[in-house]
């Protein structure tokens, strides 16, 4: 009997299983939803981020953050609603709309701020569910030194088992499903942790309640 034969036979004899038997199904999926609250999903988000997080109490006070984080910087914003209906989206050294993927391109290498919104955050292990498409472009959230993401508070899950239960399929909903879970960090040069190399060096995360 040859190696790989003998080796396989092995195997099969380990799991209890006979040449040529049929393969069993695969168990149903078990996710497990944690019945946090919606604070203690705040909590534990702004616990597990390894960005900064703050919480606004009301739209105002998002706005005005946003505006302390991108005074005297060109920012780039996204075409999310939730930009527009809080006023981000009109701040005066913003710039969004662009129907231009070369001009957007353009804007957000100049860029100093990058703003978007998300479609969701995690609270454990504390990242942020950003599916691309019309409204959240991945240049924004990707090219400029410094990313603000505002989100209602009602968008944070519990957990990843959660996010998968709302949206199972994610090639279905979007080309890319981008899971953020702090600044860009990389240990590629001499074992050295460098932050900013691959993606944002700061990010910050507005949560509204």
């Amino acid at each position: 009997m040859p190696d790989r034969d003998r080796i396989l036979s092995k195997v099969r004899s380990a799991l209890g299983r006979s040449s040529g038997q049929a393969v069993p199904a695969a168990p149903p999926p078990r996710l497990v939803i944690p019945s946090w609250s919606l604070e203690e999903r705040i909590r534990r988000f702004s616990e597990n981020f390894l960005g900064e997080t703050f919480v606004a109490a009301n739209g105002d006070e998002a706005r005005d953050f946003v505006a302390s984080k991108t005074e005297g910087l060109a920012a780039v914003a996204s075409n999310s609603s939730v930009l527009r209906e809080l006023g981000v989206s009109g701040l005066p050294n913003v710039q969004c709309g662009f129907v231009d993927r070369d001009e957007l391109r353009l804007a957000c290498i100049a860029a100093g701020v990058g703003i978007t919104s998300a479609s969701y955050a995690i609270a454990d292990p504390g990242a942020l569910v950003v599916l691309a498409g019309a409204e959240e472009e991945r240049l924004i959230s990707l090219a400029p030194p410094r990313h603000i993401a505002v989100i209602p508070a009602d968008r944070i899950l519990s957990s990843l088992d959660e996010l998968f239960t709302v949206v199972p399929d994610p090639a279905l909903e979007s080309s890319s499903m981008v899971l953020i879970g702090g600044p860009s960090r990389t240990g590629d040069i001499e074992m050295t942790l460098t932050l900013g190399v691959h993606g944002p060096r700061e990010v910050y995360v507005v949560i509204v309640e």
